[in-house]
C-alpha cells in the first residue's frame, strides 16, 4: 500500500458513516441483559455491604441472638475484615478486563457470583473454626470474584448498548450498586435481629448469588450473536448501530495506544477521585453520625440506606436527562457527559464544605449526606460510561485499568482518617473539618482534570484496522525519509 493510499484510507475510514437498521421497538433482549445484569450488581453489593452490618452482630454478644456465637474482636481486627475484601478486589480488575474482551463476559459474570455465593455460605463456619483470619480469607476471595464484575460489565455493554441508548443502559445496571445498597443495609438489620442472628446474612446474601447465577446461565449472552433469544431485527440494529458486521472478531489489546493515552490517563484520575468520595462517605459517614451528633446511623438501616436510595432515583433522571440532549444534539456526548460529572463530584463537593460547617442538628446533617451521595449520581452518565465512548471494543479492559487504580483509593481513604481522628478528638465538628475538605478537593480537582483532558470521542486505537494502516503509513513515512535522505546524500557527490 502507497503512502498516499495509507492517508486517503485514514480519512475514508474517519468520515465513513455507518448505515443503522431501524429500531425494532423500545424494550428487547437488550434490555433483559440490562435488567439481569442489574439484579447481579445488586446481589454483588448486598453480599459486599452487609459484612458492615454483619460485623457488628458477630461481636456484639449484647445484640445476638442465643445459641448464636460471637467473637471479641477489636475495632482494628474489624476494619481489616472490612477492607480486606479490596485486597482480593484490585487484584483482578485488569485480568478480568482482558479475559472479557477475549473470551466474553458471561462466563465471568457467571463465576463472580457463584463464587460469592458460595463463600458467603461458609463464612459463618470459617468465623467458627478458623477465626477473623479465616473470615479474612473468605472476604479476600470474594472481593477476587467480584473483581470480575465492572469489566466484564462493561465489556458486555460494548457489544450489547446501541449508542443512542447507551447512558440510559449503563446507568440502570451501575444503579444496581446503589439499590443493592439500600437493600442490603436494613435486610442485614432484620436479619441479626431475627432467630438465626448474623449467620442469616451470609446464607440469604450467598443463596442469592446463587439463584441469579443460574438464571444469568440459562438467559445471559456476551453479544447479540450468541443470544438465542434475540430477534434478527433488534440484532441487527445493535451491530450496524456500534459498527459491527456479524460476529464480534477479538482482536488484540493495544497496549502502547491505551497507556499513551492522555483521554485514558485523565479517565483513571476522575475514576480515582469518585471512589475516594464515595467509599469515604460510605464508610466513615457513620462514624461522624454517631460520635460527632450521637446518632448511631449503623443501628438504622433506614437512615442509612437514605442517601443511597435518593441517588438511585437520580440517576433515572440524569440518564433520561443526558440521553435526551445527545440524541436531540442539543449538546455534543462530550458536554453532556462532562456536565452531569461535573454535577456529581463538584456538587458534591460543595455539599461536603457545608456539612462541615453544620452545627450539631441531625436533620441539617443528614440532609447534606443525603443532597451529597444523591448528587453523584450524575457519574454514571458522565465518566462511568466513557470507557466505552473511547473504545468500545475495549471496554472492559479500560474498565479494569481504572477500576483498578481507583479501588487503591477506597483502601486509601477511609485509613487516611486516623491521620485527623483520634479518640480524643473524634466527638468534635472541627476535627472532621479537614477530612470533608480533602474530600471535596480531590473531588474539584480530579474532575477538573477529567474536563481539562478528557473526551468522548472515539478512539482510534479502537479499530483494529485503523491500527493497521496506522502502522503501515508510518513504515511508509520511514521508508520516505531514508530515501529522501539517500537522494540528498547523492546529489552532493
Amino acid at each position: 500500500m502507497s503512502f498516499d493510499k495509507s492517508i486517503e484510507y485514514e480519512t475514508t475510514v474517519a468520515e465513513k458513516e455507518p448505515e443503522i437498521a431501524p429500531r425494532p421497538g423500545p424494550i428487547g433482549i437488550r434490555h433483559l441483559q440490562a435488567f439481569l445484569i442489574f439484579l447481579g450488581l445488586v446481589v454483588a453489593y448486598g453480599v459486599r455491604v452487609s459484612m458492615s452490618v454483619g460485623i457488628v452482630a458477630m461481636t456484639d454478644s449484647n445484640s445476638s441472638t442465643a445459641d448464636v456465637q460471637t467473637f471479641p474482636w477489636e475495632r482494628s481486627t474489624k476494619d481489616t475484615i472490612l477492607s480486606s475484601f479490596f485486597w482480593g478486589y484490585i487484584i483482578s480488575q485488569v485480568p478480568a478486563g482482558i479475559i472479557a474482551e477475549r473470551f466474553g463476559g458471561k462466563l465471568l459474570l457467571l463465576i463472580s457470583l457463584t463464587g460469592n455465593g458460595i463463600i458467603a455460605i461458609l463464612i459463618p463456619l470459617a468465623a467458627v473454626n478458623g477465626g477473623w483470619g479465616a473470615v479474612c480469607a473468605c472476604r479476600v476471595f470474594q472481593g477476587l470474584f467480584q473483581g470480575f464484575f465492572y469489566p466484564s460489565t462493561h465489556a458486555i455493554l460494548g457489544k450489547w448498548a446501541p449508542p443512542a441508548e447507551r447512558g440510559r443502559l449503563s446507568t440502570y445496571i451501575y444503579a444496581g450498586a446503589q439499590f443493592g445498597t439500600v437493600v442490603a443495609l436494613p435486610l442485614a438489620g432484620e436479619l441479626c435481629g431475627g432467630a438465626w442472628g448474623w449467620p442469616s446474612v451470609f446464607y440469604t446474601m450467598g443463596i442469592a448469588a446463587i439463584v441469579w447465577a443460574v438464571l444469568w446461565f440459562f438467559l445471559g449472552a456476551d453479544t447479540p450473536a450468541n443470544s438465542r433469544l434475540i430477534s434478527k431485527a433488534e440484532r441487527d440494529y445493535i451491530q450496524t448501530s456500534l459498527g459491527q458486521d456479524g460476529e464480534v472478531k477479538h482482536h488484540p489489546t493495544p497496549w502502547k495506544s491505551i497507556f499513551t493515552s492522555l483521554p485514558v490517563w485523565a479517565l483513571i484520575v476522575v475514576h480515582c477521585g469518585q471512589n475516594w468520595g464515595f467509599w469515604m462517605l460510605l464508610t466513615e459517614m457513620p462514624s461522624y453520625m454517631g460520635s460527632v451528633l450521637g446518632v448511631d446511623i449503623k443501628s438504622n438501616g433506614l437512615l442509612s440506606a437514605l442517601p443511597y436510595l435518593v441517588m438511585w432515583i437520580l440517576s433515572f433522571v440524569v440518564s433520561f436527562i443526558s440521553d435526551y440532549v445527545i440524541n436531540n444534539k442539543i449538546v455534543s456526548v462530550t458536554v453532556a457527559r462532562k456536565v452531569a460529572n461535573t454535577i456529581g463530584h463538584w456538587g458534591p463537593g460543595l455539599a461536603l464544605i457545608g456539612l462541615s460547617y453544620t452545627p450539631a442538628d441531625v436533620t441539617t446533617a443528614v440532609g447534606l449526606l443525603t443532597l451529597t451521595v444523591g448528587l453523584n449520581a450524575g457519574h454514571y452518565v458522565g465518566f462511568q460510561v466513557n470507557h466505552i465512548d473511547l473504545a468500545p471494543n475495549f471496554a472492559g479492559v479500560l474498565m479494569g485499568i481504572t477500576n483498578g487504580c481507583a479501588n487503591i483509593l477506597s483502601i486509601i481513604a477511609p485509613l487516611s482518617v486516623g491521620f485527623f481522628i483520634s479518640p480524643e478528638n473524634e466527638s468534635e465538628a472541627s476535627a472532621w473539618r479537614p477530612i470533608f475538605f480533602l474530600s471535596a478537593a480531590i473531588y474539584f480537582l480530579f474532575n477538573l482534570f477529567w474536563l481539562l483532558f478528557g473526551t468522548c470521542e472515539l478512539q482510534p486505537w479502537n479499530d483494529p484496522e485503523y491500527n493497521k494502516n496506522k502502522e503501515d503509513i508510518e513504515k511508509n513515512k520511514k521508508e520516505t525519509k531514508a530515501k529522501d535522505k539517500a537522494n540528498k546524500e547523492n546529489e552532493k557527490y
